[in-house]
């Protein structure tokens, strides 16, 4: 039996009951890859629910306000994502009549589409022998041929994707292609796999070699970057304040309270000093300084570390430009302030 037939046995068996693997639809599957970047499937099924049934179809999404969409996001990180999902789910819709395109090099073409995604519609949409090659891909195709090239290096990436370009089952790509996946997801995981049950393991140079847990190689992370992070709660018995972020940084167009970032943890006498608090406060106004967490909280990113301070800004006057304390809940904000709002009921 060649690679691709049992790989595809494997999936005929194995395969989990998934509602995108129940329509070759491609704004689902389109849908469903984006959200599945970075992100586990048991973690990112609730959102594709949620989006699939506020969403049925592209026009929704494209017509929906971008707040709602982040909003919906919440939570689910990398949020780039769902600004460029936005940004093509207009383009398909008003441009191209719900459309898609129906070919892998087009399908790139699309705003926040990669390699990867574009194969994966390409091929389960469209039928064509388009390869995927994900993590799982990698894992399964470093382990099974014994590959120690880094997957995330430039000669990685060319070699694994024509690898899964040999191996393809042209007549049949989209099985072949969750096959793979899934296959890199259920039996082939990173940790701990059970070989002994594996239907490639006649074959599998790693297994042969005691290397399974030395495959895939990586090159070494770009060095973590730390960041601090001082929100100002500014309220009163009604209000508060809320800010758009509109700097290509982390959670742009989310809403976060008044914020001064330093290189370094800030005490009580560095904020009033700061002009971010001056700006708001000003020098006659009475309020009352504090501490919601004495212990910073950090809030762990891939390449950054943030850590952060909540400091209540009690004031007795009414805030220029604030909002309704009730209402905070309704803005899409970063998960480190959507915790920091449900903790302390704000």
């Amino acid at each position: 039996m060649t690679f691709s037939e049992t790989i595809k046995g494997w999936y005929h068996r194995n395969k989990r009951e998934l509602p995108w693997r129940r329509t070759t639809a491609p704004y689902k599957i389109w849908l469903s890859e984006i959200m599945l970047q970075q992100t586990r499937v048991d973690q990112g099924l609730p959102y594709y629910l949620k989006f699939e049934k506020a969403y049925p179809t592209v026009f929704d999404l494209a017509n929906a306000p971008e707040e709602e969409v982040l909003k919906l996001w919440q939570g689910l990180g990398y949020y780039s994502r769902a600004r460029n999902l936005h940004h093509t789910a207009k383009y398909i819709a008003f441009e191209r009549n719900g459309q898609f395109p129906s070919s892998y090099k087009e399908l790139l073409k699309l705003k926040g589409v990669g390699d990867y995604t574009a194969s994966a519609i390409a091929s389960i949409s469209f039928n064509e022998a388009a390869p995927v090659v994900d993590g799982n891909v990698y894992r399964v195709l470093s382990r099974f041929f014994g590959v120690d090239i880094p997957i995330n290096s430039t000669k990685g990436i060319k070699y694994f994707k024509q690898l899964a370009g040999e191996l393809i089952d042209r007549d049949d790509p989209a099985v072949f292609n969750q096959g793979i996946m899934e296959f890199g997801a259920i039996q082939c995981k990173p940790k701990s796999p059970n070989c002994s049950v594996c239907p490639l393991n006649s074959g599998c140079v790693a297994l042969r070699d005691n290397l399974v847990d030395q495959l895939p190689v990586k090159t070494k992370k770009a060095k973590l970057k730390h960041r601090y992070f001082n929100y100002l709660i500014i309220h009163n018995e009604r209000e508060t304040l809320l800010f758009r972020r509109t700097k290509k940084d982390i959670w742009q167009h989310l809403y976060e309270f008044p914020l001064i970032e330093s290189d370094q943890a800030l005490e009580r006498d560095d904020i009033i000093r700061d002009p971010e608090f001056q700006k708001h406060i000003g020098e006659n106004n009475y309020f009352k300084l504090s501490r919601y967490n004495q212990k910073s909280i950090v809030h762990k990113l891939s390449h950054q570390h943030i850590h952060t301070t909540f400091w209540s800004v009690y004031l007795e006057n009414d805030i220029r430009g604030g909002i309704d304390k009730s209402e905070v809940k309704t803005y899409p904000v970063p998960v480190l302030i959507a915790n920091f709002v449900r903790e302390y009921e704000f």
